[in-house]
């Protein structure tokens, strides 16, 4: 299909590079050209050596660690993109950081989610693509449009072709109740609801901690599937397996569409009582950090097709189908 832009221009910051790649191999198009260069003064310059003038731009960049670099990086694409007449910008940020930080729980704190997507739009963006926001209420704090996406179809598709009869689908948290019922339904399997008691971390580790204190369901003798949308430091899903080994299941999985890994994470969830993790390269994973028991599923077929959709003017929407819109 024709586009009211010239060309598509596909550029990729340094938070997940083989994933702009990938992306760029199914699409058939070329990255895009560009220097990122961080000086002695750790001053981040951004050089675009192509054209981009007219064309519909889209900049790739997972928000991954070092988090601020990979942040001012965006920003800076997004700018030298906007001062060098892009018909339009797209930012794609298959993991959006902060996104804890999204209201005001404590006194005298930011809402740093909201500041960010401030950042985003003021630098060029505009519109998003992004991946299973940590809260939904964050597309309103983009007044360019927002398309979030959901991983959880393709999590659901590992499962199902697994081909078990005897799973449990569990929800690490009350919080997270609904979008679990919807992978069980998708799935075809019985919800289960971790109540967990919550500690503040964000000091520590940057992650919501909480102790599992209670189980809603019963999974004595079943594979249980926890599903989250993110893991950092692992301490909510290992505590939730130890209660679910304690309450009888047979074995004990996890799904999670961010593998953000802060830490020891990866070493704590390599020697926890799950046998599976199941993930997306939303966020790349270090070789360091990887085990045996860690899955990870590309989300490139899925970012490729958005991305095509857009710069043809076609639907988004139409490739989910309905349930997997609410996940």
């Amino acid at each position: 299909m024709s586009s009211r832009f010239d060309e598509l221009r596909i550029l990729s910051g340094n938070g997940n590079p083989a994933l702009a790649q990938a992306i760029c191999n199914r699409l058939g198009v070329r990255l895009g050209d560009v220097t990122i260069t961080r000086f002695a003064n750790e001053n981040i310059f951004v050089r675009l050596n192509e054209s981009v003038r007219e064309k519909d731009v889209f900049v790739i960049q997972s928000l991954a660690s070092p988090l601020s670099d990979r942040i001012l990086e965006l920003l800076i694409m997004l700018d030298a993109c906007r001062r060098a007449s892009a018909g339009r910008v797209t930012a794609v940020v298959p993991f959006y950081a902060y996104g804890r930080t999204d209201k005001r729980d404590q006194p005298r704190v930011p809402i740093t989610a909201r500041l960010l997507a401030d950042m985003i739009q003021v630098a060029g963006a505009q519109q998003l693509v992004t991946i299973d926001l940590h809260a939904g209420q964050i597309q309103g704090f983009f007044s360019i449009p927002v398309d979030e996406l959901s991983c959880m179809g393709l999590l659901v598709r590992y499962f199902r072709d697994r081909g078990w009869d005897d799973v449990v689908v569990v929800s690490s948290d009350i919080g997270f109740a609904k979008r679990a019922r919807n992978f069980a339904e998708q799935l075809g399997a019985p919800l289960a609801i971790v109540e967990k008691r919550h500690t503040a971390r964000a000091d520590t580790d940057g992650e919501e901690g909480g102790d599992a204190v209670s189980l809603i369901g019963d999974v004595a003798g079943k594979r249980c599937i926890l599903v989250d949308d993110e893991v950092n430091t692992g301490r909510s899903l290992i505590n939730a397996a130890e209660l679910l080994e304690r309450r009888g299941a047979r074995e004990v999985y996890a799904a999670v569409v961010h593998p953000v890994l802060g830490g020891d994470g990866a070493e704590r969830l390599r020697n926890s009582a799950i046998r599976e993790l199941v993930t997306t390269d939303t966020l790349p994973v270090p070789a360091e950090k990887s085990w045996p028991g860690l899955r990870i599923l590309t989300v490139a077929p899925l970012l490729a097709e958005v991305i095509q959709r857009i710069h043809s003017g076609v639907s988004v929407h139409t490739i989910f189908p309905p349930r997997s819109l609410a996940c």
